[in-house]
């Protein structure tokens, strides 16, 4: 395993507009904006990084409209929601953004510290890191059929970012997880988004997603709402440039023609932890190994939240990570603060805390 990153390397010098800083947070997505949060009680200013062009990291990239029911005291808030409460409560802290950048380069310094760069030139000196880049630098599992590339973007795609650009059109949907079956159960409801025709195409007549939801499809395929068809697309159909139907090959060999105005692709994630992997870092199932006491990885100073760490018991929550991260905030604390000794304190009662976030402190009758 290549162990740069926990070598020492000679001394660098920050350019012109290079950033001192107590804290790096690696991704922007609910984990990495939370663990702004916690780091802010701490009175530990950060600066983010992210390789989208914007926060929300998986659900805002993925699904921005579908419903989250699982954050604590918000009984449901689709993916775009929860990323604006999280950057509202975030807001008194100050943190700075750097997006449509990854890292490139991490190295630990003669006095501890990690110097870090991006690929578009940006560098720190930071005392810690912190790694909540979800499952790396994902990417979507690509259909692979001849000539697809070209209508990727226009008429074939493998995330939803405006659901009404498909309303009243003949829609194909791939897959046979929850992306899939959500979306396609969302195109054939009655809502401003319909479509004028929903066929979904899975390769077995088995599904990975919620059963709820895989029985409303069934029925209303039964209520010809909708069409399932057991198959691949082996093949496009075009005319004029344009796509209009896919050559499906279905579970009996038989190849036909669908007709189509617009293609979604859900087959899931291919996780790249890219340069990541080449920080001398723990690394299990290409995912970072830490321990449950601060989420520190093997490299003092190096930490992991999320989606991208792993540990006996993990579960893959957004609710999980914001544990990780408050633990991950308090392990750091000693690091950027070796002198200064750091009590729990409550924001419901802290008088310093009310102060941090801007609020005033409530009296009480």
């Amino acid at each position: 395993m290549d162990t740069e990153v926990i070598t020492e390397a000679t001394s660098r010098t920050l350019s012109a507009g290079g950033i001192e800083t107590d804290a790096v947070i690696i991704g922007a997505g609910p984990v990495g904006l939370f663990q702004v949060f916690e780091l802010g009680l701490l009175e530990i200013k950060a600066h983010v990084i992210d390789s989208l062009a914007y926060a929300g990291g998986q659900p805002m990239e993925l699904y921005p409209d579908k419903p989250i029911f699982d954050i604590p005291a918000v009984p449901v808030c689709t993916g775009k929601e929860l990323t604006d409460l999280l950057l509202k409560q975030i807001k008194p802290f100050g943190a700075v953004f750097h997006f449509g950048q990854e890292v490139s380069e991490v190295e630990r310094q003669p006095d501890g510290r990690f110097y870090v760069e991006t690929n578009k030139g940006t560098q720190f000196l930071t005392k810690t890191i912190f790694i909540a880049a979800g499952v790396g630098a994902f990417q979507p599992r690509l259909l692979r059929v001849e000539g697809i590339e070209a209508h990727t973007g226009t008429q074939v795609h493998y995330s939803v970012k405006n659901p009404a650009k498909f309303a009243g059109k003949n829609l194909i949907i791939l897959g046979g997880g929850d992306s899939a079956i959500d979306w396609a159960l969302n195109f054939v409801g009655d809502g401003p988004n319909k479509a004028e025709s929903v066929i979904l195409i899975h390769r077995r007549d088995g599904f990975k997603a919620a059963p709820a939801n895989v029985a409303k499809m069934r029925a209303l395929c039964e209520q010809y709402e909708m069409q399932f068809i057991v198959g691949q697309v082996t093949g496009l159909d075009e005319r004029d440039g344009q796509l209009v139907g896919a050559k499906v090959t279905g579970a009996d060999g038989v190849t036909r023609i669908v007709p189509m105005d617009a293609m979604l692709v859900f087959f899931g994630l291919s996780p790249k932890l890219g340069p990541i992997a080449n920080w001398g870092l723990d690394i299990e199932r290409k995912q970072l190994v830490v321990d449950t006491e601060k989420f520190s990885t093997n490299v003092p100073g190096i930490f992991a939240v999320g989606d991208i760490n792993t540990y006996p018991g993990k579960k893959k929550l957004i609710l999980s990570g914001f544990h990780e991260c408050a633990l991950a905030a308090f392990g750091a604390s000693p690091i950027i603060f070796p002198d200064k000794r750091v009590f729990l304190q409550y924001t419901t009662t802290s008088p310093k805390l009310h102060k941090v976030l801007g609020v005033e402190t409530p009296t009480f009758d």
